[in-house]
């Protein structure tokens, strides 16, 4: 029986996922974003699980990728695309299509995750579960403000960066801990320290300031500190 619990948690998260798709092409952004808050939180116990009850197999490894290239991938790009369909009803019908190529480089992120052994204690490119945090957050916080001249073209050009960034060879930090003090986990206690305030000032829409944030500390941190550590 305990051998089917991470892959049942799993199939929780795939399940996730296709209701924050639902909600998206509802353009209902914000229980968009909550279940794919939801399904990243079955995606770390479904890990989690398999490794305390000792039945980590490769089907499980396969399936885990298929659920989040849905609940990380194809979620995000449904929301950006929702959001972008009136933006550009006076351009083109198909540039909103546009925003599913993130859905497939997300899936190109997962199958690298899945060969490179680089990745143990940290990650290569941006995850798949913080690129969909970004977009969905950041979706309901745009919500929140009127719309301005050239959003639909800013929206895009993040789409592709996303993309870019799900597959660069660029070292991000892991939050995993070895020891709790300070040295050699300077990154990780600034990140977090800092995530505080962001969440205060901007709320929901913090999380995609967060995630920019992120993005930004790693690349700091790999360039000029990283041989420090």
């Amino acid at each position: 029986m305990k051998k089917h619990i991470p892959n049942t948690i799993t199939c929780l998260n795939l399940i996730s996922g296709c209701i924050a798709t639902y909600y998206a092409f509802q353009a209902d952004y914000h229980l968009a974003l909550l279940f794919i808050v939801i399904g990243a939180v079955f995606d770390f116990f479904d890990g989690m699980s398999a490794r305390l009850l000792h039945v980590s197999s490769p089907i499980g490894k396969e399936l885990d990728s298929l659920a989040d290239d849905i609940t990380f991938g194809f979620a995000p790009s449904a929301i950006v695309f929702s959001f972008l369909s009136p933006l550009t009803s006076h351009l083109s019908p198909l540039l909103p299509f546009l925003a599913f190529v993130m859905a497939a480089f997300s899936a190109l992120r997962l199958a690298k995750f899945n060969l490179d052994e680089r990745q143990a204690l940290g990650f290569i490119g941006l995850p798949t579960p913080a690129n969909a945090l970004f977009w969905g957050a950041l979706i309901v916080g745009l919500e929140s403000y009127p719309h301005f001249e050239g959003m639909e073209w800013v929206i895009l050009v993040g789409t592709f960066i996303s993309c870019y960034l799900l597959i660069a060879e660029i070292p991000m930090f892991a939050l995993k801990f070895k020891t709790w003090g300070w040295k050699g986990n300077e990154v990780k206690y600034i990140f977090l320290l800092t995530c505080i305030p962001l969440l205060l000032l901007l709320g929901v829409s913090g999380l995609a300031a967060i995630i920019a944030w992120y993005v930004i500390l790693s690349v700091i941190h790999s360039r000029f500190f990283s041989h420090d550590t």
